[in-house]
């Protein structure tokens, strides 16, 4: 079974803020990299998202209805919901997770 993996409009400004800042602060050509390594990420969950590991801040207080996998330090999040994979979040594993989750995944 093929799923298809969408971005939330808050994955996919995630995605457009992370290259921004490594375009403007790193070496040329970096955000093209990062960017076709997280699109791969994408890709291979369109084959098996239960291959992700449950988030332990959100295990922490009961929750497994989202998965993650990563592209270091780089964090995606993802819920799959029949056959598509929503990507929730993608964020930098070093932030505070913790707070960054429960105001994305918790409040919404």
């Amino acid at each position: 079974m093929s799923f298809e993996v969408l971005l939330t409009e808050d994955a996919s400004r995630d995605l457009e803020e992370l290259y921004d800042y490594i375009d403007r602060h790193d070496v040329p050509g970096k955000a093209d990299h990062v960017l076709d390594q997280l699109e791969n990420v994408f890709s291979t969950l369109t084959e098996n998202p239960e291959r992700g590991v449950y988030p332990k801040e959100l295990v922490a207080i009961g929750l497994r209805e989202y998965r993650e996998v990563f592209f270091r330090p780089y964090r995606i999040l993802y819920r799959v919901i029949g056959n598509r994979v929503y990507v929730m979040l993608i964020a930098d594993g070093r932030r505070d997770m913790q707070g960054l989750l429960q105001r994305r995944l918790l409040q919404a």
